[in-house]
């Protein structure tokens, strides 16, 4: 790989738009053909220059910095009014160098809902599994069937700090049956687990090590913003095709660099549709009210836009030595720990402290819903759209105070703290992402409408309901927790899922999984902007590989399905040519 200064070479076979956890794969890939030249562009630094995306407990440093996209929502409706932090790393590597290292599928029949050739559940799992270099330990029973062994994403399970094998006791003891690898198999909607992780030694691993080792042929240029595709058309047959992109530096300086083969945009659920658009691909209208030129009038750029709503419950613990508040939040405590990672990659900042996991449907628990018995189905699924097979929540703890950074109430000294998150699968509200400028340094308009369809809001509020039932009430947490957190709160004593939907309302918050903007779809679809072979619809030449490419999000995380993406991506473009 190499790093181009003196940009002397303005013309590559193919130009890869982002150098996030899709679009790194897909130009690693790509680069693998010894005759053939690859540009990777990314708008944020080198992820070496930046500790807090190799030290796994940094992860929230980045946010709100030049690391950081600093985006922010539109004000939600459903949330009060509230505006929501909607951060994405901005460095080579993306959000995968700033999550929650989580490996976390979902199931095999997310994927087949997409009826779309070449992405069933099988082909994700085959991808991922290419993508994956997994290390085993002795004390997790894992599925070797699901799990790659050779690929250049490096991980491995996690061993929980001792509040969350309690909490598997108490998922177990409420009827969440223990199954340790079911969230790498994919085939288990009910029951709880261990969740792989994207770490290894002590440090986070993120789409950057696909570039380590990548030959000549793949050229990276960093701190440049991608401004928009060009096109050409063909004057014989009226063809459009993409040939090229115009990039502003650090410097402010705009670039083209043209493409002798294909242009793929890996810019991710906000900032992919907003480079389309800014290129003259979206609504007809909203184009020419930006005085855009309209090359491609396609209305689903930019609409579609999901993304999988959480709740943080924190409860404070009668017991101390549970959790890691004491190596973080006691005076020097912090420093201590930095210090233990920085000389032997250890201690709580060598992993993410997210714990126990567990999937479940809230069929039963709903049946005295009226909203949910006379909400519109089709045959064989509920009202979100699920089969039996697949999971309605998925609930997941910390294993100390903490989260996203509106929360700083911080325990004091000797108090231990922790949470259960329950997460919503399936939403049906739907948002949109829109050009507030032409300016590609200007932050386009995210307007998620979360919680804008009331069944959102019922399905979360019974999750919130149950997982409190299982912290107050299961067998491994019962008798540690004191109360909620902080101080003053009253949580735990909730009871109706009325009164769960107040703090839903109040408490909700993103799991930074968005995804649907630039959406695949079969050639019917009005809204479908991409061919099942990510190939931008009207036009030659132009692909996109990212999570906005999901038709509907999958019932996990979204890591690895950006992961399997992008491997994806390469594995088309390869056999085409």
């Amino acid at each position: 790989m190499t790093e181009n200064t003196t940009l002397e070479t303005i013309e590559y076979d193919y130009i890869v738009c982002g150098g996030g956890t899709s679009g790194s794969a897909v130009a690693a890939r790509l680069a693998q053909f010894s005759n053939i030249s690859v540009l990777l562009i990314e708008a944020g630094q080198d992820n070496a220059l930046l500790e807090n995306t190799q030290m796994v407990g940094g992860w929230s440093q980045n946010f709100d910095t030049d690391a950081d996209w600093n985006i922010v929502t539109e004000p939600n409706t459903g949330l009060e009014g509230r505006q929501v932090k909607a951060s994405r790393g901005k460095f080579l590597g993306g959000s995968s160098g700033c999550n929650g290292t989580l490996s976390v599928r979902g199931t095999k029949q997310d994927y087949d809902d997409w009826e779309l050739p070449g992405w069933s559940g099988d082909d994700i799992w085959r991808c991922t599994k290419k993508a994956e270099n997994y290390h085993p330990s002795d004390w997790m029973k894992h599925n070797p069937e699901a799990h790659g062994t050779s690929g250049p994403l490096d991980t491995e399970p996690y061993p929980l700090a001792p509040i969350s094998n309690m909490v598997l006791d108490s998922f177990v003891s409420k009827g969440l049956p223990l199954d340790p690898d079911m969230f790498s198999s994919g085939d288990n909607p009910h029951g709880c687990g261990h969740a792989v992780r994207t770490t290894y030694q002590g440090l986070r691993v993120s789409s950057a090590n696909y570039l380590l080792g990548a030959g000549a042929n793949l050229t990276l240029k960093t701190e440049t913003a991608v401004d928009r595709v060009i096109f050409s058309q063909n004057v014989t047959d009226g063809e459009i095709r993409a040939t090229g992109v115009e990039v502003i530096d650090r410097d402010g300086k705009k670039y083209t660099f043209t493409a002798r083969k294909e242009i793929i945009i890996s810019g991710g659920a906000y900032c992919s549709p907003a480079i389309l658009l800014r290129s003259g691909v979206g609504p007809k209208a909203g184009l020419e009210k930006l005085g855009i030129e309209v090359v491609v009038d396609s209305p689903g750029v930019g609409k579609n836009l999901m993304d999988h709503l959480i709740v943080f419950i924190f409860y404070e613990l009668n017991k101390s030595g549970l959790t890691f508040d004491d190596q973080l939040y006691a005076p020097g405590a912090l420093e201590a720990s930095y210090k233990l990672w920085k000389e032997h990659k250890k201690g709580p900042l060598s992993a993410f402290p997210f714990g126990a996991f567990a999937y479940t449907r809230l069929d039963e628990r709903l049946s005295d819903s009226e909203l949910w018995k006379s909400a519109p189905r089709l045959p064989g699924r509920d009202p979100m759209g699920l089969t039996s097979k697949q999971p309605s929540i998925e609930f997941f703890t910390t294993e100390c105070y903490g989260g996203p950074k509106q929360f700083v109430d911080f325990p004091q000294e000797g108090k231990s703290v922790f949470s259960i998150i329950p997460e919503l699968f399936s939403p049906r509200s739907r948002g949109t992402v829109t050009l507030r400028s032409r300016d590609p340094r200007v932050n386009p308009v995210v307007n998620h409408n979360y919680l804008s369809d009331e069944l959102d809001l019922e399905v979360l509020a019974e999750a919130c309901r149950f997982g409190n039932e299982i912290m107050m009430e299961g067998s491994g947490t019962k008798d540690v927790v004191s109360g909620s957190w902080p101080f003053g709160a009253t949580h735990h004593e909730l009871q109706t899922r009325d009164e769960w939907k107040t703090f839903v309302k109040k408490h909700a918050t993103t799991c930074y999984h968005p995804g649907g903007t630039c959406k695949m779809g079969k050639a019917t679809d009005p809204l479908a902007v991409l061919d099942e072979r990510l190939k931008v619809r009207g036009v030659k030449g132009l692909r996109v590989a990212d999570t906005s490419v999901m038709p509907t999000l999958n019932q996990g995380h979204t890591q690895m399905a950006a992961y399997a993406i992008g491997e994806r991506c390469a594995e088309i473009i390869k056999h085409e040519a």
